[in-house]
Formats: C-alpha cells, structure tokens, sequence
C-alpha cells in the first residue's frame, strides 16, 4: 500500500463540476492499493500517515503531526501509484489490487483516518477526478508498507 502525502494549505477534488472534497491546512493523501494489500497494511499506513511529524512547531521545526497542527486529510484513490515503470514507455499494472479489493481497502483506510477524530474528505472510488491542491513548502513524501 502506498501513500503520496502532501502538506497543502488547502485542497479540492472535482468529480462532473462538482466539487465533493475539499480541506484547508492538511494533507492530501494519494493513495494506491498494491496486490496483496490487507487491513493490517491499511492500518500500518495510517498510523504512519497521521503520525508523521512534518507540520512545523513554535521554533519552524517539522515536529508536529497533522493531529497536533489540527491539519485535515483529503484522501484520493491513486491506482496508478502501483504501476510498473520499470521498462518500456507504457506502465504496467499488474500489481495493482483488483478493483473490488482496492475500492474496500480504500474506504477501510479512510475509516482509519477518521476514527482517529482528523477531518477526512475523499475523492470518489474510480471516478474521473479533477484535484486541485496549493502545496506548503513544497513538502512531498512517499509512504509505502
């Protein structure tokens, strides 16, 4: 399971000209699904996720994770995280969870993240998404269990 974090000072997702996600100071969360993935993964990845100190503190240091910096989460599905681009000019994937398994690790993730108390919005499971985001630093990580 992977995870694409970015500090945002605000955030969106547009799903038809609609917007159905939105936060301010936070996180985006892209989120890719690998074959394999398990619960117990999702739960690791969000321990990590909301645990990661990388909002400042009273002195500018990253110390502070999203729960202290009282930051919100908006967690987007990212299939193509799981590609494979290792060879050739066209990604692979093929490790990428099937569709059923992916959308229930998904919303199991994002369960994880609110019953933790953070703010959470979401994108749509499979849809055709337009994300908009002001990225604060810029501060960019990779998480991957």
């Amino acid at each position: 399971m992977i995870a694409l974090i970015q500090r945002v000072l605000n955030a969106s997702v547009t799903v038809e000209e609609e917007t159905i996600g939105s936060i301010g100071p936070g996180l985006l969360i892209l989120l890719g699904v690998e074959h394999g993935d398990t619960e117990q993964k999702a739960d690791r990845l969000c321990q990590r996720v909301t645990g990661y100190r990388i909002f400042s503190d009273e002195n500018g240091k990253m110390n502070l994770n999203v729960q202290q910096s009282t930051g919100s989460l908006l967690v987007v599905s990212q299939f193509t995280l799981a590609a494979d681009t290792q060879k050739g000019l066209r990604p692979g994937f093929s490790g990428g969870a099937d569709p059923v398994e992916a959308a229930r690790l998904y919303h199991y993730f994002v369960g994880c993240c609110r019953e933790k108390g953070i703010v959470t919005e979401t994108g749509r499971f499979a849809a055709d998404m337009k994300v908009a985001l002001v990225n604060d630093g810029p501060v960019t990580f990779w998480l991957q269990v």
